[in-house]
């Protein structure tokens, strides 16, 4: 009978490579319940327990929070490749945001404790998985910056190439799903009429196309570094 270390040596061998999540999903016997969301489905709200993290393999959701007074504010648009809901892994038993599917999407579901188990027991997969929180860690330390900073028609542009994934390693996406100008307010924290000016503005300089999503250009960067 072959040891666990030696089965998880033929596993590690199979794989295609670290910087392919399913292949690692697959890898460490994660990602075998596939789940179809279409727009708009909530796949888990605000207050709910905190029971599975969900990884993106196509579409994109968008994590919002409520306030007392009932306003919404966007906190992310996530897209494949993506995680999301693994804050109960951290031990946190009720989700602080709410999960909507911003297109329809096909997601994987995994359990807390099978997560768990994978993290624990594989290295290249929990090597990874670290990796990703710290880039996503990063990433929220930067809204924060730009919120901060940053005019909103840089917190726009900032938030236009996030969602192209713009400068990501491996990322050839330039179109994003249809959103919103209320969402992108809500991202932005300004008015839907500011985004609406901005967009109109972007599409004029060629920096973004509509062509049934939005179609970003790498060239929309110019309006970050441009003071």
């Amino acid at each position: 009978m072959k040891s666990k270390s030696q089965s998880s040596g033929k596993r590690i061998g199979r794989r295609k490579s670290v910087h392919d999540p399913m292949a690692l999903l697959d890898a460490v016997g994660l990602g075998r319940k596939p789940e179809m969301r279409r727009k708009r489905d909530v796949i888990f709200s605000e207050g709910e327990p905190s029971k599975n993290v969900y990884y993106i393999r196509d579409g994109s959701v968008k994590l919002s929070v409520m306030s007392k007074e009932g306003k919404e504010a966007v906190v992310g648009i996530l897209g494949p490749t993506d995680f999301f809901g693994e804050d109960g892994i951290a031990g946190t038993k009720v989700r602080m945001s709410t999960a909507t599917a911003a297109s329809d999407c096909d997601l994987m579901r995994i359990d807390n404790r099978q997560m768990a188990q994978a993290l624990h027991g594989d290295h290249d997969f929990s090597d990874f998985f670290m990796s990703y929180l710290l880039t996503r860690k990063a990433r929220v330390e930067a809204d924060l910056v730009d919120q901060l900073f940053n005019s909103s028609e840089k917190r726009l542009a900032r938030a236009l190439l996030m969602m192209a994934r713009y400068g990501r390693e491996g990322a050839t996406e330039s179109t994003i799903p249809k959103v919103s100008q209320e969402t992108l307010a809500s991202m932005v924290g300004t008015t839907r009429s500011r985004i609406s000016f901005f967009m109109n503005k972007f599409r004029k300089m060629g920096f973004i196309k509509y062509n049934g999503g939005v179609q970003v250009h790498g060239s929309l960067l110019n309006v970050l570094l441009h003071d």
